[in-house]
């Protein structure tokens, strides 16, 4: 089985969670992780399932103006955190989304949000997993939430154990399970 992860991340605790959830397809899967901005019209050829994740901004996907809102508060020169390059500049997940045709692969969406109640944090796999959806894509698993602390969007402890699981309880779906069963089969 190939599986592509296409990240978004401002600050990298996004692209730590894609890592490790590579780490829990790898048994199973040829893993692929990819920053959005390097995606392009070709990287899910041949692929069985996309894991596509992001920041949660704003209570959903990020948009250029909170990429570009992100980029300013990282400049400050009090801050703690720091920005992946080209991140307040290139294209989102939002936009890669909205870029592709028709899928024709399994597909599974993660976040990272702040702690709290979904309601008052928001979710952008919820929005990331309905554009799968809406695009074709199987779903494979729920849209799953990882999540940092406050201003300095460092992931809470455990949220890296938790992505490996949650990479490894994809391989074990049901609509996975039948990719791989063909393909042993064939």
């Amino acid at each position: 089985m190939r599986a592509v992860i296409v990240y978004e991340s401002m600050f990298g605790s996004t692209k730590k969670v894609a890592e490790a959830i590579a780490e829990g397809l790898a048994d199973c899967a040829e893993v692929s992780v990819v920053p959005v901005t390097s995606a392009d019209a070709h990287i899910l050829d041949g692929a069985d399932l996309v894991v596509v994740g992001g920041p949660t901004h704003t209570h959903g996907m990020s948009r250029p103006s909170t990429r570009k809102m992100a980029g300013k508060r990282a400049r400050k020169s009090a801050s703690e955190v720091e920005l992946v390059p080209g991140a307040d500049s290139g294209p989102g997940v939002r936009e890669w989304l909205a870029s592709l045709g028709r899928l024709e692969v399994a597909g599974a969406a993660f976040d990272t949000r702040l702690q709290g109640l979904p309601a008052f944090t928001g979710r952008a796999s919820k929005s990331i997993r309905r554009h799968l959806a809406h695009q074709g894509a199987r779903i494979a698993a729920s849209p799953e939430s990882f999540l940092v602390e406050g201003l300095t969007g460092a992931l809470v402890e455990g949220e890296l154990e938790r992505a490996r699981d949650w990479g490894e309880r994809l391989t074990r779906s049901d609509c996975l399970r039948g990719i791989v069963e063909r393909r042993q089969a064939a």
